[in-house]
């Protein structure tokens, strides 16, 4: 129901930072926890991060703890992803969603060369 669109994304050197947004359009964006997601050529979408509804719990996937940062503001709508020491591995189209849902955007590409 909500429209998401993500931003923000780049080519970038090893050991660089990028922050990503993710822009809702709907007016229930504070009813969810929210997340972002990657995906590489030939491999599986994978969890990055997730954040609850007000904010105040966040959890990562062990590949990107202590390097990424998610974070919201609910007053604009929007939910962020600040990633940093970045490595090639990294290298993915990033998504955000609402844990669980089935519908997924177009992402924003993050490249990252060596």
């Amino acid at each position: 129901q909500v429209q998401l669109v993500e931003s923000g994304g780049g080519l970038v050197q090893a050991g660089g930072s990028l922050r990503l947004s993710c822009a809702a359009s709907g007016r229930s964006f504070s009813l969810y926890d929210m997340g972002w997601y990657r995906q590489a050529p030939g491999k599986e979408r994978e969890f990055v991060a997730r954040i609850s509804r007000s904010g105040g719990s966040t959890y990562y996937a062990d590949s990107v703890e202590g390097r990424f940062t998610i974070s919201r503001d609910n007053a604009k709508n929007t939910v962020y992803l600040q990633m940093n020491s970045l490595k090639p591995e990294d290298t993915a189209t990033y998504y955000c969603n609402s844990p669980g849902a089935s519908r997924w955007g177009q992402g924003t590409q993050v490249t990252v060369s060596s």
